[in-house]
């Protein structure tokens, strides 16, 4: 069993919990460790009109829950699940709380893609993204760095490197040197949002 206190505090230590397939919860603290430099970002060429036409709206924390059930949902048939409901009911606690957030690309008044994550202190841990429509989870990546640029983040957390973090600039650094930054960035302060 686990909640909201005993989750940030894995945040704290570089730890973070994910389903099995049965709803089983690990603990994970992966080596190398996947980050984004959140200074170094530039969204592809091919985004660039996708911004500059404002196809989507953005939002924040206007619908966290429906955010994480999108991300919860599998990718295919071989795709596994990892958001299970425990986790769904602790991150929609830590919303709560203000240390989770989602940020939401709407189009024609729809929910159409999006990212949740937590933020503590100077650190954003990225946890998932969906997207119904093309290039709604690229736009709203897009402006989340923008706001991390803005609240003066300085580390994006991803976890795990995979052809999804890739496409965003993601690169991989030892364990040590991410233990390193998150001590010097992390906090219970919440700088995020609003």
């Amino acid at each position: 069993m686990i909640d909201a206190t005993l989750v940030l505090s894995g945040y704290l230590q570089g730890v973070f919990p994910m389903a099995d397939h049965d709803g089983t919860i690990y603990w994970y603290e992966p080596d190398p460790r996947a980050i984004i430099p959140i200074h170094s970002y530039k969204p592809a060429k091919s985004l660039r009109p996708v911004l500059n036409k404002g196809i989507f709206e953005i939002r924040l924390n206007t619908a966290f829950e429906d955010v994480i059930r999108q991300c919860s949902l599998p990718r295919s048939e071989e795709d596994g699940v990892w958001i299970s409901e425990e986790i769904i009911q602790v991150y929609l606690d830590l919303h709560d709380y203000g240390f989770a957030h989602s940020i939401e690309a709407w189009h024609n008044g729809e929910l159409a893609g999006g990212l949740y994550g937590v933020a503590l202190g100077k650190v954003f841990f990225g946890e998932s993204m969906f997207y119904k429509v093309p290039n709604a989870s690229k736009v709203a990546f897009h402006y989340l760095i923008e706001r991390l640029k803005e609240r003066d983040f300085q580390l994006l957390d991803t976890q795990f490197i995979n052809d999804n973090v890739l496409r965003y600039g993601a690169i991989e650094i030892p364990k040590e040197d991410f233990l390193e930054q998150l001590e010097r960035n992390v906090s219970l302060d919440q700088l995020f949002y609003p």
